[in-house]
């Protein structure tokens, strides 16, 4: 018998709230909003997705006795990359088919889009399912990045479904994964398919978000592992007062979890990418800034402290935004040369095939991020972000700099360091009760979809800042979230990423603090995250989102 650990048995147990329309057990009545549009490019988006752009926004309301639901195979996809409570959804799911019609089968697509291409599935039981509720990763099916986006994967997908009697797609990821949704949705019912196609948001960076989807699950989670990471070095920090923690947070297109980790921790200092290229800060500007505070501190005889970097910064800095724009093109038409050769031969091509500004930015750089900018691209054509080493590479030069002003006189403290990057520590952790709550009704509200007969749709539940029994669940467009946008050379439409916004109030209220955070210690120690006890300590709601909705 496979042994599990006494938190895991304990959260076995635990019961995910759900909001009322989807709680009752009734049928659920949908009451339709206006038309939509696209959130950029609405003309080539329209003409891209003619069969399922303008559906309206649903909310879900409970109604008045069991409608008739005929029995059906769904399918469920894992996509992109884990994060906390992607089981959930699929208990959500399949908890709420089978309150539509006992008969429903649910199936799992095996390591994620492949797995539908390819044939890989599993009918996932009561048995199965009970045995993941409330758990972390994505091990019951696994996941995968496959890209959805040739006529053969749609006449595979097709025929793969259409033997296994699978009526309903339900795709678990983040925005390229519902973008994949979103495609594929479109395929089916142009051509008079009839297969649903639902979406679920998924991501830890806390970038696939608007109006309609408060947050991507995981996100709140994710922060909450990180923020007791960065608390503990806080701590060590203030102990034995003699290093700086430079941590890199993940987030590769926006500084979201960094932002949270920091209202959380209240560090010293927090780069936020999307500051930096709002105000055209140069690779320079940001190590004066970082070093001007490190000799602050000193004045205090204070030589230890903590700073946050996105995982993405390195793309937001204005002359190397340019220089990744040109390399992505540069790979992309070079591919067939650059596959055959080694990281250091593949920087020395590039360094000659660039011009101009760019060149000179190229060549300014240490080699072994010049290394790592040339590395392959992931799988829809960006830099792998996460392999390169920004936090050394901060740590090295504001070391640099501030030896000159210690030579100048303008500096006499000590600067020694410690990097980390926390990334993968937090993508797998058990659900806080917010995700685990939130997931299952994503889920519950995914089945609610597909008895509505929709597709092209993402589930949504909001006003989550609230009680459970004060949520609203229901469904968006898929479409409405998408522009167009330049991936490996071409123009393709792709659902817009929700950057930090320097007007919204999260960010405001932290560049009202980080002044006193950086010369004072402030730090503050939130802990592991907490399952059982008072509501206000284990259901907590991220302070982005509670101060985006105050």
């Amino acid at each position: 018998m496979k042994r599990i650990s006494a938190l895991q048995k304990a959260r076995a147990a635990y019961q995910p709230k759900l909001p009322p329309a989807l709680a009752s057990g009734a049928a659920v009545k949908i009451s339709e909003g206006a038309p939509t549009t696209a959130a950029g490019d609405v003309e080539a988006i329209k003409n891209l997705f003619k069969a399922t752009f303008g559906s309206p926004v649903l909310t879900f309301e409970a109604a008045q006795g069991n409608a008739a639901h005929a029995a059906v195979n769904v399918g469920v996809i894992l996509s992109g990359g884990q994060a906390p409570g992607g089981h959930n959804v699929i208990a959500g799911l399949f908890d709420g088919l089978k309150s539509l019609n006992a008969s429903n089968r649910l199936f799992g697509f095996l390591k994620g889009p492949d797995g539908l291409v390819k044939n890989e599935s599993m009918e996932l039981t009561a048995d199965i399912i009970d045995a993941y509720r409330n758990t972390g990763g994505f091990d019951m099916i696994g996941s995968g990045r496959t890209k959805l986006e040739t006529e053969e994967q749609f006449r595979e997908a097709r025929k793969n479904c259409e033997a296994m009697g699978i009526s309903a797609l339900v795709i678990i990821g983040g925005d390229d994964s519902n973008t994949n949704a979103c495609v594929l949705a479109e395929y089916f019912k142009s051509h008079d398919i009839p297969i649903q196609v639902i979406g679920c948001p998924k991501t830890i960076d806390g970038d696939l978000k608007n109006e309609w989807i408060e947050a991507s699950f995981g996100f709140d989670t994710a922060c909450r592992v990180y923020s007791e990471l960065i608390g503990n070095l806080c701590r060590d920090a203030n102990s034995a007062k003699k290093y700086w923690h430079f941590v890199k947070l993940m987030g590769r297109s926006a500084s979201h979890i960094a932002l949270e980790c920091a209202l959380q921790t209240q560090p010293n200092i927090a780069i936020i990418s999307e500051e930096v290229a709002a105000k055209k800060m140069t690779l320079g500007d940001i190590v004066n800034k970082i070093a001007s505070v490190v000799a602050a501190r000193a004045e205090n005889k204070e030589n230890f402290g903590i700073a946050l970097i996105p995982e993405g910064l390195i793309e937001f800095i204005p002359e190397i935004k340019v220089l990744i724009a040109e390399l992505n093109e540069l790979m992309a038409a070079e591919a067939a040369t650059l596959d055959a050769m080694d990281a250091e031969s593949k920087a020395a091509f590039v360094a000659g095939k660039l011009a101009g500004a760019s060149a000179e930015v190229f060549k300014s750089l240490p080699a072994g991020i010049r290394s790592q900018l040339c590395r392959d691209r992931d799988p829809h054509g960006n830099v792998q972000v996460s392999l390169i080493e920004t936090e050394k590479m901060l740590a090295q030069m504001v070391g640099t700099r501030l030896k000159e002003m210690k030579a100048a006189g303008t500096y006499k403290g000590k600067f020694a360091t410690q990097t980390h990057f926390f990334g993968y520590e937090g993508r797998c952790a058990a659900p806080s009760n917010y995700d685990a709550d939130y997931c299952y009704s994503l889920g519950y509200s995914a089945s609610a979809l597909i008895g509505a007969g929709r597709t092209g749709y993402m589930a949504n539940v909001r006003n989550t800042t609230a009680p459970a029994e004060q949520w609203i669940a229901g469904g968006i467009p898929i479409t409405m979230m998408m522009n167009m946008e330049r991936r490996h050379g071409a123009d393709k439409p792709v659902i817009r990423k929700a950057l930090v916004e320097l007007d919204g109030a999260p960010f405001k209220y932290f560049v009202s603090q980080r002044d006193q955070w950086a010369v004072e210690t402030s730090f503050v120690y939130p802990g592991p995250i907490q399952y059982f006890g008072p509501a206000e300590v284990c259901d907590l709601k991220t302070c982005t989102l509670l101060l985006e909705k105050k």
